[in-house]
Order: C-alpha cells, then sequence, then structure tokens
C-alpha cells in the first residue's frame, strides 16, 4: 500500500470515529431533553424504564426517599401535590457519557409545601441537573434546585409583595 493510501484509510477510520461520536453525543443529549419532558414534566412513569438504567442512582433525593428509581417517582409525585411544575431546559452541555442542563422550573403553587398553604401564584427558580449515562440509560444523576428561592417567593407573595424576576 503506498503512503497515501495508508493516509487515506486512516483518515477514513478517523472519519468513521469522529461520527460515532457525534452520534452518541446527540443520542445522549436527546435521551436527557426526552427524559426531562416525558418524567419530569408529561408524568409518563410507563416509560421510565426506557430512560434509567436497571441500576439507577439519584444522589440528590432526600434521605427519607431510596435513591432509585422508585424514589425518583414519589419525588416528582410529590412536587405534583405542591404544584403544577414544567420544566424547561436553558442549557446543556454533553461531552462523553455525562450531560448537565440548566433549567427553568415553573411552578404553580396548587399544594402545601414547607408548611405554607397553596397560594396558587406562579413563580420560577434555576436549577442544574447532572447526568452520567451508561449503555443508553440514565445510571445516575445529581441535582441542585434552590428551594430557598421557591420559599422566599411564596412568603413574599403571601405577604403581598412580588418578587421581580
Amino acid at each position: 500500500m503506498t503512503f497515501d493510501a495508508t493516509l487515506l484509510v486512516y483518515a477514513s477510520h478517523l472519519c468513521a470515529i469522529k461520527k460515532a461520536k457525534m452520534n452518541t453525543l446527540e443520542t445522549n443529549r436527546n435521551l436527557i431533553i426526552h427524559f426531562m419532558d416525558s418524567i419530569w414534566n408529561k408524568n409518563l412513569f410507563e416509560e421510565i424504564d426506557q430512560f434509567l438504567h436497571p441500576d439507577f442512582v439519584d444522589h440528590s433525593l432526600p434521605p427519607n426517599l431510596p435513591a432509585d428509581k422508585e424514589g425518583l417517582k414519589l419525588w416528582i409525585i410529590g412536587t405534583g401535590m405542591a404544584f403544577e411544575h414544567r420544566s424547561v431546559i436553558e442549557d446543556q452541555v454533553t461531552e462523553g457519557n455525562k450531560s448537565i442542563i440548566k433549567f427553568r422550573m415553573f411552578l404553580k403553587h396548587i399544594g402545601p409545601w414547607r408548611e405554607i398553604s397553596p397560594t396558587g401564584i406562579e413563580i420560577s427558580t434555576v436549577g442544574y441537573r447532572c447526568f452520567r449515562i451508561e449503555n443508553g440509560r440514565i445510571i445516575e444523576q445529581w441535582a441542585l434546585l434552590d428551594g430557598n428561592s421557591i420559599e422566599n417567593q411564596l412568603r413574599e407573595s403571601a405577604q403581598g409583595c412580588k418578587i421581580q424576576e
């Protein structure tokens, strides 16, 4: 094989590797987008196994909930008892088997939360989620949501003040 032919074969292999990585990144990115919409926004729990690995661990749940798929479902159901909620991804970075999102959670206060009676007001807060993906499904999740911002907005609203966004 000539040098030019060897170089062409090498370049072809590099292109194939790059294309496979791009496809994996796009697949991982879309997995998270669809997870947030189907599970968090639409509560389609019958589809949860399409998104979560059998060994899924949620590192962000409170200690009174199991750190698995069932704990996550309980957390989402509990959130739905206090708020009509919708999460919108504002930014996403996906690299390798990890994806991190910045999201805005829009909330309408419909049930008791942190000993605050339902106010009916609509608020929002920002949160972050980090996902690790294995074999096409989420195996680990970490999350940070500004619960104090939610509480402050609800308490201020109850006192007749409106916090500007």
